[in-house]
């Protein structure tokens, strides 16, 4: 398991499915569409419209591709 990244701060939050342990699957908040409290992931940088979290619970680092803000749009 990765360590927590430095740069993480509970104040940058998103709420995005974490793809490393889907904690969210069996939570009735997050099914609903709603903020949860328990299911919430570091934001840690934005480039435009692509986001980079960490999953607290299982640490896990990734990318995604948010579709709003600079860069978010590809057609005409």
């Amino acid at each position: 398991m990765l360590p927590l990244d430095p740069t993480a701060d509970i104040g940058r939050r998103a709420w995005v499915p974490c793809p490393g342990c889907q904690d969210h699957q069996d939570c009735g908040t997050c099914l609903d569409g709603r903020t949860c409290g328990d299911h919430w992931r570091y934001l840690l940088s934005n480039k435009g419209s692509v986001l980079h979290l960490q999953c607290p619970n299982c640490t896990h680092l990734w990318a995604w591709q948010s579709g709003f803000g600079a860069g978010g749009r590809t057609d005409g």
